[in-house]
């Protein structure tokens, strides 16, 4: 049964969407995120992805704040990304309540401090972020596109200990039009042992259907929750089925 994980993204301690990750397309859904994350809860969700986007612009951890009150006042198991940049960011984001962290650009521009975090923390505890836009994985925000290719990227990292990945297709992100079933099916069967996280174009329960007929093991929503094209009424059979 695949694993439903709803995201909220941070701006001035705001639910927020971007499209594309563009800041300038940023949205207000909710001016508290604790009471969007209870939600979730009350609908048998148990994970939760949060992303400091303040943090991921500034380069450093923000909205630890807000991540303490999302973990004292939920039972949610959260994952943490956004401005994770030097050890004791991370130290932060354990300290108030992440149970893990993901780390992108990073694993791209400093690929000796991303593997000290597997080292230092666990492999359990750290997220390898594999954002990509026509295969290449991209990052700063997704602002840059680099020559890396996207499956030897997680790859590599696998090797080195990675067991879970979220992975996003930029080209979908928050426009709605379904999610990129072949690439999540290129990955699973190129590294079937990773535990992989769809994220982006999630439009409709069928959305989500089609990746766990993919045998994808998790997937991220977002924007079709907040734009109510996807009820929580329509996700009980999923999270009925796991809890």
């Amino acid at each position: 049964m695949i694993e439903l994980i709803p995201a909220i993204d941070l701006m001035d301690g705001k639910c927020v969407r971007l499209t594309q990750g563009d800041y300038k397309t940023k949205k207000v859904y909710s001016e508290n995120p604790l009471d969007v994350a209870k939600r979730f809860e009350d609908y048998g969700i148990r994970r939760l992805h949060v992303v400091d986007l303040d943090g991921a612009r500034a380069g450093h951890i923000i909205h630890y704040r807000v991540l303490e009150r999302l973990a004292i006042r939920t039972s949610l198991i959260i994952d943490f990304g956004g401005g994770l940049k030097q050890e004791k960011d991370l130290t932060i984001a354990f300290e108030n309540g992440a149970q893990m962290v993901t780390g992108g650009s990073i694993a791209v521009k400093d690929p000796e401090t991303f593997v000290s975090w597997i080292t230092t923390f666990g492999s359990s505890r750290i997220i390898l972020g594999a954002d990509a836009k026509d295969r290449k994985i991209a990052v700063n925000g997704w602002e840059e596109t680099t020559n890396e290719d996207l499956i030897p990227f997680i790859r590599a990292y696998h090797e080195k200990g990675i067991t879970q990945v979220i992975s996003t297709d930029i080209g979908r992100d928050g426009m709605l039009q379904g999610s990129s079933v072949e690439m999540y099916r290129e990955i699973r069967r190129e590294i079937p042992s990773v535990h992989l996280i769809a994220s982006g174009g999630i439009a409709s329960v069928r959305d989500i259907e089609q990746l766990e007929e993919a045998n994808i093991p998790a997937v991220i929503f977002g924007k079709a929750f907040y734009e109510e094209q996807l009820r929580l009424d329509d996700l009980l059979r999923f999270t009925q089925k796991t809890n």
